[in-house]
């Protein structure tokens, strides 16, 4: 849920790269360049690196504004400083020359073109908020494990600025759940760490936290990936609030998930197993509906007719055959939603492209329980990840220097250490 991707330029598979002989030596780096294209209104930065290895020229591409990185390519050296990298799976070209400091040509995929013109180097981005060790406070890092998936993650406790463990007094801690696709512990997308900064924070203000590396990503092992839905990550996150619970440490387990993991975090507080949840831009509509809300967000932005319908979709994922893909479809959040007891901060931004706040913070309010501990909040001027925006697209992410909204940092452990009344789960 946190990626759309403009153009059809990067998939979750791999490729196998082809280097050339005689490389020139004036290629050896990396080079920048921005992607335009009025039809969809963005500006997309592709990074190429060349380097040499065993007289071996070899290249490989991101895409930053799309948090891909590391693709490889087979590159063609031609005479007069000419070349041409091509991705054949994804039918991308770019035919090009050297020219002094500068390489110019023309990017095709698929029969769309643009001109693309890199320069050396690469963009320097500043990420003020994300915290510099020595830490004052204590980190820990810990393994629990999903018996029935064969999985074993890996991830960190943060403990409170000041924690005593021979203190009585046991600090509250939340699981951090991480959106769709699979992330490290710090959910690290377009160069930002944003459960890093949020657990930084929260340790600062007394909120003890665990958050994880995704089954078969980072220091995690084991679990099926190819053939998993959300209810099976959320095996592992029930795993996660189990193993913090087993701790004996803390004195409430609550939950923070962002996107998917929003929809993660109220699967299980519908069951029970949270003494709060903290639903950062989470779903509220049955997936089909707010897969068609997303595309016609989309379009809309584009100034294209926003014509899909829950149909077309339908259509559309029977011929993909993703499981994943087929289970958010299917999957109607309502009744989780309309049986969680516990107390719930959901938050969205107004700018959020990818889970539309009008709609699904809307619902959740509608289904959730009355309580005077809840609370709701749509807030102005945010996009997916919770940053103060222009437009809210996904292509804007890695260009802003803000990892989240200080005011968004505030409420949530505001919010939190506000709960110190309410009764943990039994």
């Amino acid at each position: 849920m946190k990626r759309v991707f403009f153009i059809a330029l990067l998939a979750c598979y791999a490729i196998t790269g082809i280097a050339q002989d005689n490389a020139s030596s004036k290629l050896l780096g990396s080079w920048t360049g921005k992607l335009h294209s009025d039809s969809v209104q963005f500006d997309l930065t592709l990074v190429f690196h060349f380097k040499q290895t065993d007289s071996m020229l070899r290249v490989t591409m991101d895409s930053p504004d799309q948090s891909m990185k590391g693709f490889p390519c087979e590159v063609e050296f031609l005479p007069d400083d000419s070349l041409v990298i091509t991705l054949k799976r994804w039918g991308i070209t770019y035919r090009a020359h050297l020219n002094d400091d500068k390489i110019e040509g023309t990017y095709n995929q698929m029969g769309w073109t643009a001109p693309l013109m890199l320069t050396k180097g690469e963009i320097v981005l500043k990420r003020p908020q994300h915290p510099i060790p020595p830490y004052p406070y204590k980190t820990e890092d810990v393994t629990f494990r999903n018996e029935a998936d064969s999985a074993t993650l890996a991830g960190t406790i943060c403990w409170p600025v000041g924690y005593n463990p021979k203190s009585k007094r046991k600090p509250t801690v939340v699981l951090f759940v991480t959106g769709s696709g699979q992330e490290n512990r710090d959910e690290e997308i377009y160069d930002h760490k944003f459960f890093l900064v949020i657990a930084d924070y929260l340790a600062r203000h007394g909120i003890a936290s665990l958050r994880y590396d995704d089954r078969a990503t980072g220091a995690s092992v084991g679990g099926d990936v190819m053939n998993a839905t959300s209810e099976d990550f959320a095996h592992d996150a029930a795993a996660g609030l189990e193993f913090l619970r087993n701790m004996n440490s803390f004195s409430k387990v609550g939950l923070i998930g962002h996107s998917e993991g929003g929809l993660i975090g109220f699967l299980l507080s519908g069951q029970g197993l949270t003494d709060f949840l903290v639903s950062l831009a989470g779903t509220g509509v049955k997936g089909d509906i707010f897969a068609v809300s997303q595309h016609n967000r989309l379009m809309e932005i584009m100034g294209k007719p926003d014509t899909m319908t829950v149909e077309k979709i339908r259509q559309q994922s029977a011929s993909l055959k993703v499981p994943w893909y087929q289970w958010l479809l299917d999957y109607d959040p309502s009744e989780n939603i309309s049986k969680t007891l516990c107390p719930v901060f959901a938050l969205n931004g107004d700018r959020d492209q990818q889970v539309i706040s009008s709609l699904n913070l809307t619902a959740i309010e509608k289904l959730l329980p009355k309580s005077k501990n809840n609370l709701i909040k749509e807030y102005p001027g945010l996009n997916h990840l919770f940053q103060h925006c222009t437009t809210g697209l996904t292509n804007e992410h890695h260009g802003i220097e803000e990892t989240i909204s200080p005011e968004v940092l505030k409420d949530i452990a505001d919010w939190i250490n506000g709960l110190g009344k309410i009764k943990k789960r039994k």
